[in-house]
């Protein structure tokens, strides 16, 4: 199975949209909807080279300090 390794923006949220999202039980970030903005994104052919290649990312200096994050995504093989 192939992986997508991407590095995003971590999206600021607003006081009053976490307190309309605990009232009403929904999620305050939904990738679905309303993605972060890529940064990079790299493809590994199996799971121990994304993760070898997710560390690498998780090194630099904004995903250190908070600002944007790294995450590892399945591909489903198409067909």
């Amino acid at each position: 199975m192939r992986y997508l390794i991407v590095r995003t923006e971590i999206r600021a949220v607003a006081h009053h949209e976490l307190i309309a999202a605990v009232r009403t039980g929904q999620r305050i970030r939904d990738e679905r909807t309303a993605p972060e903005p890529r940064r990079q994104t790299v493809c590994a052919e199996n799971l121990e080279a994304a993760m070898h290649l997710a560390r690498a990312l998780s090194t630099v200096g904004s995903v250190r300090s908070g600002r944007q994050r790294v995450k590892v995504v399945p591909v489903p093989p198409i067909g």
